[in-house]
């Protein structure tokens, strides 16, 4: 019979936690819309998520978890968001659809604005949707993921099948992966995204997951 003493029960510990990118389990879950989530967001002082899905956008508290607002966006009938940023003071925000529609919405009120949207300079342009893949022609039926790859220091995180989440080192190897059982969909690729201390990422069901980085 083999034996492991405690110098080699800690040998192996730091092995295993040496391997990992993040700690596990999830350090918080916090439920958004209940649809699949497509991209995610930070405001600029750290404090509000936005959440891109199938069914619009929710502004999340991040300290209470809480929903402060729902973008109700829609493009030729589809209400995914395939890309959404904060502009530089966080009081207002783009959601962008599958063709590069643009629309700007106020963070003290929760509503579209209307008019003409030139006035904000910030906002990218069509030239900058279409790098992105957003574009006049493109079907609602196909999928436009952004976030399908991360990187933080050495670490890159990589979406793969049904919504898992591979991360690698800085020699490509596979060190850490985060699988979801929840996710139905085996198409669904989960956003990819670091902010200070944390990865965060989401389902195909709208649940947001915040791990704590090694």
């Amino acid at each position: 019979m083999t034996r492991l003493f405690p110098t080699a029960l800690a040998t192996v510990a730091a092995v295993v936690l040496h391997a990992q990118a993040v700690l596990e389990p999830v350090t918080r879950t916090v439920r958004s819309e209940k649809s699949e989530v497509l991209f995610l967001a930070m405001a600029p002082k750290g404090d509000r998520l936005l959440v891109g899905t199938a069914k619009g956008a929710d502004v999340v508290d991040i300290e209470s978890g809480k929903r402060v607002f729902h973008l109700a966006f829609e493009e030729d009938g589809s209400q995914h968001v395939w890309y959404a940023q904060f502009n530089d003071n966080g009081e207002y925000v783009m959601l962008a659809g599958f063709t590069g529609k643009r629309e700007i919405w106020d963070m003290k009120t929760g509503k579209k604005e209307g008019g003409n949207l030139s006035n904000f300079a910030w906002m990218p342009n069509s030239l900058a949707m279409k790098k992105l893949n957003l574009k006049v022609g493109n079907s609602p039926f196909d999928r436009f993921y952004q976030q399908e790859t991360a990187q933080h220091g050495d670490i890159t995180a990589k979406a793969d099948k049904d919504g898992a989440v591979v991360f690698t080192g800085k020699d490509g190897a596979a060190i850490q992966t985060l699988r979801f059982p929840e996710n139905k969909d085996q198409h669904h690729r989960a956003p990819c995204f670091f902010h200070e201390d944390r990865f965060i990422t989401g389902t195909d069901s709208g649940m947001l997951l915040f791990y704590t980085l090694r």
